[in-house]
C-alpha cells in the first residue's frame, strides 16, 4: 500500500506541477498559487462538512499550518530560481527536497534493507537526472542555487510536516483542508504585497477573460495537488517514510513525459537515464 499510495503521489504531483507550469506562460505564478489553492480550499471545506472532519480538531493540526506556511515560501523561491535560471540546473536541484523526510525517517529509528538503501541511491540519483542537468554552459548565480536549495529544503519539510498532521481519513481531510487555508492567507498576503509595490495579480488587457477561461485547468492544479499531499500522508502512514518519501519524489519523470506527450518536448538522454534509473530505484525499495 505504502508503494501504491507514494506512486499515486508523484504522478499527482507530476501532472499538477505541468499544469502549473503551462497555466504560469498566461497568468502570474502567485496569482496560480491562490487561484488554484482558493478552489481547493472550497472543495475541502464541503468535504470536511459532510464527512464531520472538524470533529479531529486536536494540537496536531499545527503540523498542517506548519506546512501551510512553508509551501507557498518554497513555490515563490522556486519560481524566482527559474527565473534566474537555467532551468536545466534549478529543476534538479529543488528535486533534492527529499533528502529531509528521508532524515526524518531515519532519524526516527528506520532501517530499510540493503536493497531498499540501494533503491533510495539509484532513485535519488535518476530523480535528479530526470530533470536533464546542465553541466556546461553559462554560470549559474549563486542566488538562483540559494533560492533552489530554499525551495527544496521547503518542500521537504512540506512533506515531513503533512504527515504528521493526521491519523485517520477524516483528521486528513480536516489536515488538508487547515494546510491549504493556510496556504491561501499567506500567498494572498504575499499577492496583496506584490501588487501595492507595482506588480500585476493579471495579464493586462484582457487578465479577467484569461482567469475565468482558466477555472478548469486551475481547479486540476489545485486538486490534483491536494490529492498527491493526502496520497502521500497515507503512504507515510502506512509504511516506511523513507520508502514513500522517495516514490513520492520521481515527479519530475511525470511532468517530462507528459511535456514529451503534449508539448511533444523531446527528452534529452539523461533524462530519458534519469527516468530509467528512477523505475529501477522504484522496484528495489518496492521489493
Amino acid at each position: 500500500m505504502t508503494a501504491l499510495f507514494a506512486l499515486a503521489t508523484s504522478l499527482l504531483w507530476g501532472l499538477a506541477d505541468f499544469g502549473g507550469g503551462l497555466l504560469t506562460r498566461r497568468i502570474p505564478a502567485l496569482t496560480v498559487v491562490v487561484a488554484s489553492q482558493t478552489i481547493a480550499v472550497v472543495v475541502l471545506g464541503a468535504i470536511v462538512i459532510a464527512t464531520g472532519g472538524w470533529t479531529e480538531w486536536g494540537p496536531q493540526l499545527w503540523f498542517a499550518v506548519g506546512a501551510g506556511l512553508v509551501g507557498p515560501i518554497a513555490m515563490l523561491a522556486f519560481y524566482k530560481a527559474l527565473a534566474l535560471g537555467p532551468m536545466g540546473v534549478v529543476s534538479p536541484l529543488g528535486s533534492l527536497g527529499v533528502v529531509v523526510p528521508v532524515g526524518v525517517g531515519l532519524f526516527l529509528g528506520e532501517r530499510p534493507g540493503v536493497p531498499q538503501f540501494a533503491g533510495i541511491a539509484v532513485a535519488v540519483v535518476g530523480i535528479v537526472l530526470a530533470g536533464g542537468p546542465e553541466l556546461r554552459g553559462a554560470p549559474v548565480q549563486r542566488r538562483a542555487v540559494a533560492l533552489t536549495l530554499v525551495a527544496a529544503f521547503g518542500f521537504g519539510a512540506v512533506m515531513a510536516l503533512i504527515a504528521e498532521a493526521s491519523t485517520n481519513l477524516t483528521g486528513l481531510f480536516l489536515a488538508l483542508f487547515v494546510q491549504r487555508v493556510t496556504n491561501v492567507t499567506a500567498g494572498g498576503t504575499a499577492l496583496f504585497i506584490s501588487v501595492k509595490r507595482g506588480g500585476r495579480a493579471l495579464p493586462e488587457g484582457t487578465g479577467v477573460r484569461i482567469l475565468w477561461s482558466s477555472i478548469p485547468a486551475l481547479a486540476f492544479v489545485g486538486l490534483a495537488d491536494v490529492a498527491a499531499n493526502g496520497t502521500y500522508s497515507m503512504a507515510a502512514q502506512h509504511g516506511p517514510v523513507t520508502m514513500a518519501a522517495v516514490l513520492s519524489s520521481i515527479y519530475p519523470v511525470v511532468t517530462a513525459l507528459a511535456a514529451r506527450a503534449v508539448l511533444k518536448e523531446r527528452l534529452r538522454g539523461v533524462q530519458a537515464a534519469g527516468a530509467g534509473l528512477a523505475l529501477v530505484g522504484t522496484v528495489l525499495l518496492a521489493s
